[in-house]
């Protein structure tokens, strides 16, 4: 049985209550207090994520800059130094080996926050494209991250001197103050739920005296901390990719809606030809929203049908009960030949039963970021 790596505050999860369960490879917290009543407190007041299982890498020396611009998806270009991107790091058929958040920092640093699985893709993907005096480093568990979600998180970092007053995908450096000590953070106003927020990053060893200042401030403003379920039902609320579902090497980002983080005018980048290829064509299937008109929870890999008994035309990739919506809710590719638009009828079948719902664009709840 394979070992998993265990986050920088394992303990603390623990001492909280939390329940545990594997992803990507990480021993995960899943909830503390509950799945609904955690997504409910980042919607409406604040909520605290420990997803230190992203990873992190350095891409450092003369042309850093350039390295990332000519190899990701987006145009790095557009972006000054103290903004970060999400990006896609593609594959030669433009399938997605993982998205990514990349943080420039300068011409010769880009800092990269990755997904777990992911990280080590990446790097190698990177690295043998780097040309001299360009290094790619992996520097998974040298960094914890926490993200802080929902309408209270600016007084949150408020509260603990940390910048809160910055434009969406904007980061700074700052220190929280933990019994004397000053541990250096890295803030950026991002996050994976729909609501305005933060990710804070911390050495790994500072990780639990900055986790425990966050939550002391997070619970005095009615927050709670909150785990992989909640993270999930509010990214998927949102119309968010998660990789592995929405995002893979098999699957594009013409197919997935997210050629907006494609720089297309751009001379180069991993995939590129076979991007374009597919957006001049047009995709076979693509991403779209279903949301149920009857009872049921729709779930990854059950089948869409144009009506009850009717034509196969795909596939759900992420589903979930809506706890804003109080309805199941799923992202699902779906056959472009069958030309369906938001408010058409499908059904889908969830163990043999047939659920009615119908065609959304995402996002199904209004975002707040």
């Amino acid at each position: 049985m394979t070992e998993l790596f265990a986050g920088p505050i394992a303990d603390r999860h623990r001492a909280l209550g939390a329940t545990f369960a594997e992803f990507g490879g990480w021993d995960m917290p899943v909830s503390y207090s509950g799945t609904s009543v955690e997504h409910q407190a980042v919607r409406e007041k604040v909520g605290l994520f420990d997803v230190s299982h992203l990873g992190k890498a350095l891409v450092a020396g003369p042309g850093a800059a350039a390295l990332v611009n000519r190899t990701l998806s987006n145009d790095l270009a557009k972006i000054v130094p103290g903004k970060a991107q999400y990006t896609l790091c593609c594959n030669e058929r433009g399938g997605v080996i993982d998205d990514l958040i990349a943080y420039l920092v300068g011409d010769d640093e880009v800092f990269l926050v990755p997904n777990a699985a992911n990280t080590a893709a990446v790097v190698a993907a990177l690295s043998a494209a780097a040309p001299d005096g360009v290094t790619v480093t992996d520097q998974h568990r040298e960094y914890g991250v926490f993200a802080v979600q929902g309408p209270e998180a600016p007084a949150v970092l408020h509260a603990l001197g940390l910048p809160s007053e910055m434009e969406y995908m904007a980061f700074a450096d700052g220190t929280v103050d933990v019994d004397g000590a000053s541990c250096p953070v890295r803030v950026c106003r991002t996050g994976y739920t729909g609501e305005r927020g933060y990710e804070v990053l911390p050495r790994w060893a500072d990780a639990g005296p900055v986790w425990d200042a966050l939550l002391g401030e997070v619970t005095e403003r009615g927050g709670l901390p909150a785990g992989l379920g909640a993270r999930d039902t509010l990214r998927t609320e949102m119309g968010y990719a998660l990789h592995g579902h929405e995002l893979s090497e098999d699957i594009t980002p013409v197919q997935a809606r997210s050629g907006w983080a494609v720089g297309w005018k751009k001379p180069e980048f991993f995939g590129r030809e076979a991007l374009i290829a597919e957006r001049e064509q047009g995709p076979a299937r693509r991403l779209t929203g279903l949301k149920a008109t009857g009872r049921g929870v729709l779930r990854a890999g059950c089948t869409v049908h144009l009506y009850p008994g009717g034509e196969a035309i795909g596939e759900c990739t992420s589903g979930t009960f809506s706890p804003t919506l109080k309805t199941g809710i799923a992202l699902a590719f779906l056959d472009t030949l069958a030309g369906l638009k938001a408010g058409d009828e499908v059904s889908v079948d969830v163990r043999g039963r047939a659920v009615p719902c119908i065609v959304v664009d995402p996002p199904f709840v209004e975002s707040h970021v």
